[in-house]
């Protein structure tokens, strides 16, 4: 696992956005907070270099963002596009769902994050080790 410098700056937004989640963002931190995904501990708006992520799990090298309607613009795509290498050459790996399949499908959303949990440990079979440190 790599340390992500963060900008200090985004402290204050990175709470505020989390006082004003989506419904979406909402129902999947509950599904994700507290270890309940695989035992694995999430942290939600979280600031990862000069970026804001919705939800990261450090020991999965995870990152999970759920999109509105505005991410469909053409500008949009590019931005996010962008953003998402920026953190890729962190060794950050995505998983993206939008906001109404978060809404009206969570059990397709659940398991989509399973299954990347369950490849995730198998390529990375030291993570059993490390994975009890997180736990904690």
């Amino acid at each position: 696992m790599y340390y992500i410098p963060y900008n200090t700056k985004l402290r204050n937004f990175s709470r505020n956005l989390r006082n004003h989640s989506t419904k979406g963002e909402i129902l999947l931190w509950m599904q994700l907070r507290a270890g309940k995904m695989c035992g694995y501990q999430f942290n939600r708006q979280k600031p990862l270099g000069n970026f804001i992520v919705d939800f990261y799990c450090g020991a999965l090298n995870l990152v999970i963002e759920v999109d509105g309607k505005y991410h469909l613009a053409p500008a949009q795509v590019v931005k996010d596009r962008w953003r998402q290498g920026i953190l890729e050459s962190y060794h950050l790996n995505f998983l993206r769902f939008p906001e109404m399949a978060v809404r009206n499908r969570m059990d397709s959303v659940l398991q989509e994050i399973h299954l990347y949990i369950r490849h995730y440990e198998m390529i990375h079979p030291e993570l059993k080790e490390r994975k009890s440190r997180y736990l904690k």
